[in-house]
């Protein structure tokens, strides 16, 4: 009996739930060990699994967007080291242009899995470190115009060489960082969690020996005959989508993502011919995480149990031409790069919502604004942080958007007011949801958040990454577009507007304030057909208006705690 013969349906989901377990595990002991409030709190951070080819096979409970790109830095891995190898050793590598990396502050570390000497996997982690060098605390400044100005760029490098930890390297580090206690802090969580995934997998592999292996292969098998089968239950066709990203500066230019969504069969092709060029900024996004911003985008609007491995990106092409903004070449800066998946995942949803509309999401917030303050307390010790502030989706066919949560890209939480002030010279002066800031639609998008610092240090520097302000998130099938986003300062009591992207570090002082508004999901189907119930709800709940309720929904609200007037709500729709 062949091996092949052997391979049961139910050990199968035992492996398969197996791996998934040990990826979360992996996701667990990361977020428990770690330092920094980027990865602690924000949980930007992600952890998986690979065979022994270097293949994903399991996806820990975190980043979608961080996930798709692991098997771009895996190519490279086991290019270069698949033969030099051995038990004890861990891999690190940040590098865009030589290993497969998004950014300079996400770090790779990954570890091979040996069973009596002979390779069986990969424990690979992701993580989005504090800062590492370069011109701007946090080390993600949109004015960055080249990658020399980023920061540390580490290529393919053992961080453990059989077991003993390369000191030099991490000497390095330390040295070109703002933040060593919490960088080389959150390198130690990355190597724990690759041990548990170690743990796991080797575990796996005495329990059902070298049979371990088919059943991986007939996981990336199941994966790719699954994600066909969906691919060809969609029409054939070709459906094309622009979108923009505002621009930098403060006479901004807009960066077109522009795509055609091809089907033929069972397989898909992406093509973002016409996209525009690199830029002199730090948006400029690496191939490995536009890759893993249309595997989320075709895998989010699929209705099979797919397997989390690689597999099901066999019959996914993407076509991205060199020296574009999601292509970019050496030496552009990509400090702040993620402003360009999150609008390529916006684009692919725009497609295919004229082929299914009833699977897809409204545009929202425009990803995770990002947000870094830095500087010195008055004893002269470094003081920085990095938000990842989350925010509104937009609505869908059968439900309202979504608010104060991630992206779908992505998963990350915002960091707590109370730990936040704790370690931080700053204070949260307000945080709220903005009413009336969702699109209008049958279904609601979700409401933006505002968020307000005010520096309690001398002196601070500030850089932002924002969007949707002069692009703001579309609705879909009649459904509103969602509000746009704000930047503003306030210093010395006059509040000025500032750029969704500025193209310099601002610097605060004591007493100065920041305030951040998201721009809101938008709406998807008319307005004119919510449900009057739902939008007394919503004023209600004090997410919409009285005079937006009229004026947009159609309907009229009397009286004191409200009510819906219902003859006149039945003229006035009737009138529109």
């Amino acid at each position: 009996m062949t091996v092949d013969e052997r391979l049961d349906p139910i050990t199968l989901e035992v492996v398969r739930n197996a791996l998934a377990s040990t990826a979360d595990e992996m996701a667990l002991v990361l977020m428990r060990s770690a330092y920094s409030p980027v990865v602690r709190d924000t949980m930007d951070y992600s952890t998986a699994l690979c065979d022994r080819h270097g293949r994903l096979v399991a996806q820990g409970l975190t980043l979608a967007v961080q996930l798709g790109s692991f098997p771009t830095m895996m190519r490279h891995l086991c290019e270069e080291h698949a033969h030099t190898g051995r038990p004890g050793d861990v891999f690190i590598s940040n590098d865009p242009y030589g290993s497969g990396g998004q950014h300079l502050p996400d770090i790779y570390v990954v570890k091979p899995i040996f069973v009596d000497d002979e390779l069986e996997g990969y424990a690979a982690t992701l993580a989005h470190h504090a800062d590492v060098g370069g011109i701007a605390p946090g080390s993600i400044a949109v004015h960055a115009t080249e990658i020399f100005q980023e920061g540390l760029r580490l290529p393919l490098l053992k961080l453990h060489d059989r077991g003993v930890q390369n000191e030099a390297l991490l000497r390095i580090i330390e040295k070109n960082t703002r933040q060593p206690t919490q960088v080389l802090g959150d390198l130690q969580a990355q190597v724990a969690a690759c041990r548990a995934g170690e743990r796991g997998l080797a575990h796996l592999v005495e329990r059902h020996g070298r049979d371990v292996r088919a059943y991986l292969e007939r996981l990336q098998e199941t994966a790719e005959r699954a994600m066909r089968a969906e691919i060809a239950s969609l029409a054939d066709g070709r459906f094309e989508a622009v979108d923009h990203v505002d621009g930098f500066g403060d006479d901004p230019e807009p960066i077109a993502i522009r795509l055609a969504l091809t089907i033929r069969g069972d397989e898909l092709e992406i093509d973002f011919t016409g996209t525009s060029e690199q830029v002199d900024a730090s948006l400029n996004c690496p191939l490995g995480l536009i890759h893993a911003a249309c595997y989320c985008a075709i895998r989010g609007v699929t209705r099979a149990d797919i397997p989390n491995c690689e597999g099901y990106m066999t019959p996914i092409r993407v076509v991205a031409p060199e020296g574009t903004v999601v292509n970019p070449v050496m030496p552009a800066a990509c400090g702040a790069r993620g402003v360009i998946g999150y609008r390529v995942y916006d684009t692919i949803m725009r497609a295919l919502a004229q082929l299914v509309p009833d699977r897809v999401v409204a545009a929202g917030e425009g990803g995770p604004t990002l947000v870094a303050f830095g500087g010195y307390d008055e004893r002269r010790r470094p003081f920085g942080t990095t938000e990842v502030i989350v925010g509104a989706w937009g609505a869908r066919a059968t439900r309202d958007g979504l608010e104060g949560v991630s992206n779908p890209l992505a998963n990350l939480s915002n960091q707590p007011i109370e730990l936040f002030e704790s370690d931080l010279p700053l204070e949260i002066v307000q945080y709220r949801l903005v009413p009336d800031s969702g699109g209008a639609g049958e279904r609601r998008g979700g409401l933006a958040y505002e968020r307000e610092y005010r520096v309690r240090a001398g002196r601070a520097t500030l850089t932002i990454r924002s969007d949707r302000r002069l692009h703001p998130p579309y609705g879909l099938e009649g459904g509103l577009p969602g509000g746009p986003s704000r930047n503003t300062t306030v210093v010395d009591g006059v509040e000025s507007d500032v750029p969704p992207m500025p193209m310099a570090a601002l610097t605060l002082h004591r007493g100065d304030r920041f305030r951040h508004r998201s721009a809101g999901g938008g709406g998807f189907g008319s307005p004119l057909v919510r449900d009057p119930a739902s939008v007394l709800d919503d004023v209600l709940a004090g997410k919409v208006s009285v005079h937006v309720a009229r004026e947009l929904y159609g309907v009229v609200i009397v009286d004191e705690p409200g009510r819906v007037d219902e003859v006149a709500t039945a003229t006035l729709r009737g009138a529109a």
